[in-house]
């Protein structure tokens, strides 16, 4: 990269990863817990999303409503997002105004209250959201395959949370969940920006170094066991479209096997699957289009492989097209993976693919608030930011040995579940 990162780590814990880019008078501001969906058991599934909601709902210095004006005020936004392997907030801002990001998330690391009120309030919020994904058929797809995709691991269960869970939780077991996790040494402070590094080093210090420390967050230590054959799964709901998904086990994004299934992704699907905040582009010279759209057997097929902590998943998806059936797409589908290993991807489709996802992996970190993005989720998922600072220098290495490697051992039907959406 262009512009060197900076990375410490202050006394109580708290991680910090500073990248200076000058190019603009801004700097994005983020907090990343390593705390997400993969954290919760039964009971309690969705608490981590919301207790980002109620991190929105103030502070006795910042009271409810104040935040969304002073930040708008000084010219900046801000949002949080929470996922299967952590929470994460952010700031964007003029540079000259960015220690008010640092003083309200230092403020709300320890101070958000969360009162009965607030609480039940957006317990009806949560569970209208929960209802309206529910209306969605790949909703509903991705949240019965991956309950049967992971049967110990806590990936099982989706981030939004079950229904019987967020009719039950309390107030107390957000406030817990929130104060066990919520800790210096259980976060990643990032910023990218116009700032200098010093500088900015002594405000975060200020802000946080005084924050006590909390214990130790116990590891996730459910391991899914060994797959021992193909599953498969079929969800009936309202609609007039059937979708297909076919899900692969998939390494962790720290295994030296993530990005060889990145670039066969690309090559055979079209996808990067480098971030999770880039925009995808076009894939119609991929094997996977040619086969199921070109064809009109489909209205759309993409893959999808996202990094994570743990193993997770890589997914085929496929729209199947007015007039065919699922059964139709599948055959196709497998056909054309039975394709893929007797006519392994070539040197030009390789080199197509590391050129694209280069491109889209580029795209992602444009920006100031992508490169902080990108730069706390390889901190935060895989423990170490230069994961994204080396990445292109070892998708270039990677060869067609390693590309058919991947797919002999992944993409195999003993490892895979199938999911079926039928209209009905």
């Amino acid at each position: 990269m262009t512009n060197s990162v900076y990375k410490t780590t202050l006394n109580n814990g708290l991680t910090v990863v500073l990248k200076e880019m000058h190019h603009a008078p801004v700097a994005s501001f983020m907090v990343w817990y390593r705390v997400g969906s993969r954290h919760e058991k039964p009971g309690i599934t969705g608490i981590s999303h919301w207790v980002e909601h109620m991190m929105f709902k103030g502070t006795p210095t910042f009271p409810n409503g104040t935040l969304d004006s002073m930040v708008s005020r000084e010219g900046g936004f801000w949002n949080a997002f929470t996922w299967i392997d952590f929470t994460a907030y952010y700031e964007t801002m003029p540079t000259s105004k960015i220690d008010l990001a640092l003083q309200l998330e230092a403020d709300r690391m320890v101070n958000t209250m969360m009162t009965p009120e607030e609480t039940e309030s957006e317990r009806t919020v949560i569970i209208s959201e929960r209802q309206m994904y529910e209306n969605d058929p790949n909703f509903q797809l991705s949240e019965e395959l991956t309950s049967v995709a992971f049967r110990v691991h806590p990936y099982h269960h989706e981030v939004i949370g079950d229904v019987a869970d967020l009719v039950t939780m309390t107030r107390d077991d957000l406030y817990h969940h929130y104060r066990r996790h919520y800790v210096p040494n259980n976060a990643v402070v990032v910023v990218v920006g116009d700032f200098a590094t010093d500088d900015m080093l002594q405000r975060i210090e200020a802000q946080f170094g005084h924050l006590p420390a909390g214990e130790p967050t116990n590891p996730v230590t459910r391991p899914e066991p060994p797959q021992k054959g193909e599953r498969r799964v079929v969800v009936q709901g309202p609609g007039d479209t059937a979708y297909l998904t076919i899900a692969y086990r998939a390494p962790a994004a720290a295994h030296p096997d993530y990005l060889p299934l990145v670039l066969l992704n690309a090559a055979f699907a079209g996808g990067s699957s480098l971030g999770m905040f880039g925009g995808g582009g076009s894939n119609k010279s991929s094997r996977l289009y040619k086969a199921l759209v070109n064809t009109e057997l489909a209205a759309s097929a993409y893959g999808s492989l996202t990094p994570t902590s743990d193993p997770f998943l890589y997914t085929i998806n496929a729209v199947v097209q007015a007039g065919h059936t699922l059964s139709e797409v599948e055959t196709a589908l497998d056909a054309e993976l039975a394709r893929l290993e007797k006519t392994p991807i070539t040197e030009q489709e390789l080199a197509k693919a590391l050129k694209r996802a280069k491109a889209e992996f580029v795209l992602a970190g444009e920006s100031i608030t992508g490169q902080a993005q990108l730069l706390g989720m390889t901190e935060a998922v895989i423990g170490d930011y230069t994961w994204y600072e080396t990445v292109l220098d070892r998708l270039k290495a990677i060869t067609l040995d390693d590309i058919e490697r991947v797919r002999a051992t992944y993409l195999r039907p003993s490892q895979r579940t199938v999911g079926w959406y039928e209209p009905v």
